[in-house]
């Protein structure tokens, strides 16, 4: 039995993804249920963030969101029993790949899978769908009548957040970085309200937003990213299409909230000043904090659970790319791991 494992060369930016052979998994521990895994969705690995929280190691399992059924269950074992259709995401600190046919999970880690969902989709969506429940519903409180801007929404992770704050009843404004996903985002169903289309980069975004809420400024903001610099002195690796963070401040309503993905956001006290005037807030959005702490288990395992019932019921409808068979795993993944997949990537059984 194989599984894939991402390993680290001495050169930190340097990183192989190889298969190892596992040996026959031993039966589970009292909390731990056996998983055939049916599908697995590639995500980037933050080695720095691994790091930084002492979890990284020479070879690092690859694929966390996974879907099965359940083979064996540990004596303590609960919520389910075998044959059940399982969905989660494996915590940080898992020894396991989520790309081998068989697998030990922690039952905390895992809800039950809706019988009308497929296995791509359900391990295709649940981490768009938490980093989504996290953004919208924990930082931002997300009601009828605001408006949301989502950066980039043609992205896996912007599409499962337009269709989570239009369900919700916001207005939502989107962000497109190329003519594919501005005719994308121009078919959803509902419609978002504006589509800005950046990719010639002589559309000013703040001017959009006010011109689209009259003057009043977007609720809520989640980008993907921001310069943190004017064009000439920002690095080459920030793409020149995302916005800047005056930007970002300048379309802010009052009382409005800026989730950002941007971990390390500099903010100058001109900035601070401005946020202060309009009573707006920031925060960061790190979709790992509802494994980090497990006081948050039961909020967690609800959110998969909703996750699962608004898949099974159409109010999600995931990005997804073409199932991968499990020989192109190493391949799907180098692209993951360069952030050059334009859809979520998952591994079929």
């Amino acid at each position: 039995m194989k599984a894939l494992y991402c390993q680290q060369n001495s050169r930190e930016e340097e990183m192989t993804f190889v298969f190892q052979e596992r040996e026959n998994l031993p039966p589970p521990r009292d909390n731990d249920v056996k998983v055939q895994v049916r599908a697995c969705a590639l995500s980037w690995i933050d080695t720095k963030l691994l790091s930084e929280i002492k979890l990284d190691k020479e070879l690092l399992p690859v694929g966390r969101e996974i879907s099965g059924v359940v083979l064996e269950v540990g004596r303590k074992v609960t919520f389910f029993q075998p044959d059940d259709e399982v969905v989660g995401i494996l915590p940080l600190d898992s020894e396991e790949s989520g790309v081998c046919e068989v697998i030990l999970v922690h039952e905390h880690y895992l809800v039950q899978k809706p019988e009308k969902v497929c296995w791509v989709e359900a391990a295709g969506t649940v981490r768009d769908g938490v980093r989504a429940y996290t953004a919208l519903h924990y930082l931002s409180q997300v009601s009828p009548g605001k408006t949301v801007l989502v950066m980039d929404g043609a992205s896996p992770f912007g599409t499962i957040a337009i269709q989570l704050a239009q369900h919700r009843g916001a207005k939502v404004i989107s962000t497109a970085y190329s003519l594919e996903d501005k005719q994308y985002l121009e078919r959803l169903r509902p419609p978002v309200a504006r589509v800005i289309d950046v990719s010639n980069g002589k559309i000013d975004v703040a001017e959009s937003c006010l011109e689209e809420t009259g003057g009043l400024g977007v609720d809520i903001v989640l980008d993907a990213g921001v310069r943190l610099y004017s064009a000439e002195d920002e690095s080459t690796s920030k793409p020149q299409l995302l916005p800047h963070k005056h930007e970002i401040i300048t379309l802010l309503g009052v009382g409005g909230h800026w989730i950002t993905t941007e971990k390390n956001l500099q903010l100058d006290p001109p900035d601070s000043h401005s946020l202060f005037l309009k009573g707006a807030t920031v925060s960061f959005l790190n979709d790992e904090i509802w494994n980090l702490s497990n006081i948050q288990q039961g909020k967690y395992l609800s959110i998969l659970e909703d996750i699962m019932e608004k898949l099974s019921s159409g109010v999600f409808r995931p990005q997804l790319d073409e199932p991968i068979p499990l020989y192109e795993a190493k391949v799907s993944m180098e692209i993951v791991q360069k952030n050059q997949a334009r859809k979520r990537q998952v591994i079929q059984f």
